[in-house]
């Protein structure tokens, strides 16, 4: 299965990485790495992760790093994985 990271990721990502680069720019770098491995393991199981608690499509699914949520769509018909958004899971709705 192919991943696409999505716009709106990116930019959440961007943001995150910034504000942890302000106390640490290694743990920033650290957390991308972290992360990317484990959004790179996704399509070894990609129903591993809940159903997404932020929308009603089983194929939308959370999968949670750290105190964060990461949101991704599988689309079996284009053999592909769409990591839609990542946030703090204590956002408010």
């Amino acid at each position: 299965m192919k991943i696409i990271r999505t716009q709106e990721y990116q930019t959440e990502l961007l943001i995150i990485l910034k504000h942890i680069a302000k106390d640490k720019i290694t743990a920033s770098r650290k957390f991308r790495q972290d992360l990317n491995i484990q959004i790179n393991e996704i399509p070894n199981f990609p129903y591993k992760y809940r159903p997404s608690f932020y929308f009603d499509d089983a194929n939308i699914r959370d999968m949670i790093f750290k105190a964060y949520t990461v949101n991704y769509e599988i689309d079996l018909n284009k053999n592909t994985i769409f990591i839609l958004s990542i946030f703090n899971q204590n956002k408010p709705s």
